[in-house]
């Protein structure tokens, strides 16, 4: 039986991706918190990790010997990169170089899975929509600028080491159990809020005009188990659903599905410093590899992440 390390596995898509590892890939799985965090799933065996430590990674990888490992531990949020950047940038790149860096360290080559953002893209041209994994990379806000870093360096360990390291830049996943501080999530927390009568019937929300390419979170973990078996070293792959949508009808398709009159109000702590128009994804060369499509519909995610906020607020 293979063995999976999931390195920052508490958050959002560390549980979706340690589910898929164990019930559709049969693996055994291993993942690493910090020490306030909790990971509940019995079937997995769990370890405190502090990546801007490398020999607590050394130690751990020549203990558990993986055969995969997924990096997911990451500072995620855009809005959290503008108010600490030096934290991100800790987090982002010093990290990741003590991963890789204690993974050349071993006597294997493990397989390892980086994953990265498209926000990487940053201030795309009109005329480069769908992205593809070729397009010119304008990073526009701290945390893409720290995972395109990450990717580099990526992409030069595995060419300068021989290293079986493949990069991902992932687009917007959503899907119930989401924190709040991203949108989708955002808004439908708001919403259960406002039925249950725990606030006045107005949303506060920040710029709608900007288009975003969504994914059940569930297809993307899907989508980085694929890679892991038979992504090539080296190579960086789009992950997404390939449709760019506008969050205004993202924020109508929610309000749809309350019987609540919602007002809606721009929230200015809410807008970003800089914010890119248009994101969409060209998926075009991790099907050709894989096979690999979304199949969860945008409309049956939103429906269940708004579910899971009406039964926990």
């Amino acid at each position: 039986m293979k063995k999976a390390l999931i390195i920052g596995a508490s958050g959002f898509v560390g549980g979706y991706l340690a589910r898929h590892l164990l019930d559709e890939c049969d693996m055994e799985v291993y993942a690493t918190k910090l020490p306030y965090q909790d990971i509940e799933d019995e079937n997995i065996k769990k370890y405190d990790l502090d990546i801007l430590e490398k020999e607590e990674i050394v130690s751990l990888l020549f203990e558990i010997r993986p055969d995969y490992i997924f990096h997911l531990a990451a500072q995620s949020s855009v809005g959290m990169a503008w108010k600490n950047p030096g934290v991100t940038i800790d987090i982002n790149i010093k990290g990741s170089v003590n991963v890789m860096d204690a993974v050349r360290e071993l006597y294997y080559k493990p397989r390892v899975l980086l994953i990265g953002s498209g926000e990487e893209y940053g201030h795309i041209k009109s005329d480069e929509i769908p992205i593809s994994e070729e397009t010119m990379i304008r990073p526009g806000n701290i945390y893409a600028a720290t995972k395109v870093c990450q990717n580099m360096i990526g992409s030069i360990y595995a060419q300068a080491y021989d290293m079986e390291i493949m990069m991902v830049r992932a687009f917007n996943h959503i899907g119930p159990t989401q924190a709040p501080i991203f949108v989708v999530s955002d808004f439908c927390k708001q919403v259960a809020e406002i039925e249950k009568g725990m606030r006045d019937p107005v949303m506060y929300v920040g710029n709608l005009d900007s288009m975003r390419d969504f994914t059940d979170v569930r297809d993307v973990v899907r989508a980085y188990a694929l890679l892991m078996e038979i992504g090539k070293p080296g190579e960086t792959y789009n992950v997404g659903s390939g449709r760019a949508v506008a969050i205004r009808e993202i924020l109508n398709l929610i309000i749809s599905l309350s019987d609540k009159d919602i007002k809606v109000e721009i929230d200015q702590n809410k807008i970003r410093p800089v914010d890119v128009p248009i994101i969409e994804a060209d998926i075009a060369k991790i099907k050709e590899l894989t096979g690999w499509k979304p199949k969860i519909p945008l409309q049956q995610t939103i429906k269940e992440t708004l579910n899971y906020w009406r039964e926990r607020v």
